[in-house]
């Protein structure tokens, strides 16, 4: 398999994986009653098991490589650990659309960031082009969903929203890296997302004791946690695990940038909330970021034509 077929093949399962990011803000939505620390850990703790599990003939091969990279894997599991609890406090205080927009648009820069001072990998231009173009797409994406005549208190749990938002896409940053390391280093990209989603599994589930009173209370919270769990977490992590075999983290990380798209058409179609036309304006530069980053392995090939 040529290099640029394996380029566009990992892009192409990360953003199936980010569609089924996507939608985990709007099936949060519809229950209120259940605390975003518990949504978010039981989400990320089942799906981890599952991760696990279902990597768990190929990690009793492998897991004499894997623990030979203790920091990395509790660097990983940790982050893997903060990701959730932020990401699902961000989109309570903040809303669907901005709570999503900031903690996965923010990822890219420090997965960037990551790369660039530790594995000293240099920073294309075309990536710095596309950023800039996600970023723009971002700002006017929150300032189309930006709340009109908002109190104080409104105001603050938006600040809020946004700084846990800003934490939320740091960990996600770190624990790509970590996830690209442990890949790079020969361990199998399943093994790899297992392992630190496992680890992690064992943080987050404990949690449900002091966060988990109404998560199963009634059948809608159930199924909805369940599906979160299952497919955004067990199946979206293992089409990213995938993914990162081909592409670096930065990349993969800005590519999905397509997530708080797709969450936020559904939290206007679903959820109900509105979108002004700058808002629109940030779709589709956003869209645009996405567009330069799918196909960039075509401008490889013609170049080297």
């Amino acid at each position: 398999m040529s290099s640029q077929t394996q380029d566009f093949k990992g892009v192409v399962v990360i953003i199936i994986a980010s569609f089924l990011w996507g939608t985990t803000g709007t099936a949060a939505s519809f229950t209120p009653d259940v605390s975003p620390l518990a949504t978010g850990a039981f989400s990320m703790g089942i799906g981890g098991v599952l991760l696990f599990v279902s990597a768990w003939p190929k990690l009793r091969e492998e897991y004499q490589h894997i623990l030979a990279h203790p920091v990395l894997l509790l660097l990983g599991a940790m982050s893997v650990v903060i990701y959730p609890l932020a990401f699902y406090s961000s989109m309570r205080l903040s809303g669907v659309a901005i709570g999503t927009v900031v903690s996965i648009a923010s990822a890219p820069f420090f997965a960037a960031l990551l790369e660039r001072l530790i594995s000293k990998k240099n920073i294309s231009r075309q990536w710095c082009i596309s950023f800039i173009i996600g970023a723009l797409g971002i700002i006017f994406l929150t300032l189309g969903k930006g709340q009109e005549n908002a109190n104080a208190e409104a105001s603050l749990a938006m600040q809020l929203g946004i700084i846990l938002g800003l934490i939320a896409g740091l960990s996600y940053a770190i624990y790509s890296w970590a996830a690209k390391q442990l890949i790079n280093d020969g361990i199998h990209p399943k093994c790899s997302m297992a392992a630190l989603f496992g680890f992690a599994a064992l943080f987050l589930l404990t949690s449900l004791f002091f966060t988990g009173d109404n998560l199963i209370a009634t059948p809608t919270n159930a199924s909805i946690a369940l599906y979160m769990a299952i497919f955004p977490t067990f199946c979206g992590y293992l089409l990213f695990g995938y993914g990162l075999r081909f592409i670096d983290a930065s990349r993969a990380t800005l590519i999905t940038l397509i997530e708080p798209l797709i969450a936020t058409v559904l939290a206007i179609i679903v959820v109900g909330e509105r979108l002004k036309l700058i808002g629109w304006v940030g779709l589709m530069l956003v869209m645009i970021c996405l567009m330069l980053q799918t196909f960039k392995y075509e401008i490889k090939r013609k170049q080297a034509a």
